[in-house]
C-alpha cells in the first residue's frame, strides 16, 4: 500500500510539473516567441493542452473572470500542493507505520 502512495505522490508532483511547463508554454506562444507552424512546437503544444485543458476547463466555468488573466492553473497548483499532497503523505505514512 505504501509503494501505491507514493506513486500516486510521484504522479501528482509530475502534473504540477507538467501544468508548470504548459503555463510557460502558453506565455511564450502568445507573446510570439514560439512559432506554433513547427512542427515538434505544435505538438508539444498540442500535448500539453490534452494533458492540462480537461482539468482547467471545468474550473474556468466556475471562477470570475479577471480578464486576460487565468487564475485557474494557480487554484489548481494550490489544491495540489495543500490539500492532495499532505493526504497522500499522510496515507503514505500511515501505510508504511502500520
Amino acid at each position: 500500500m505504501y509503494d501505491l502512495w507514493r506513486l500516486l505522490l510521484t504522479v501528482t508532483r509530475l502534473y504540477e510539473f507538467v501544468i508548470i511547463i504548459y503555463c510557460v508554454f502558453s506565455m511564450l506562444y502568445a507573446f510570439g516567441v514560439l512559432d506554433t507552424r513547427n512542427r515538434f512546437v505544435w505538438q508539444v503544444g498540442r500535448f500539453l493542452n490534452a494533458i492540462v485543458e480537461p482539468v482547467l476547463t471545468p474550473l474556468r466555468n466556475v471562477l470570475p473572470s479577471f480578464g486576460n488573466v487565468d487564475l485557474s492553473p494557480l487554484v489548481i497548483l494550490l489544491v495540489l500542493q495543500y490539500l492532495v499532497e499532505p493526504f497522500f503523505a499522510h496515507q503514505m505514512m500511515r501505510s508504511f507505520f502500520g
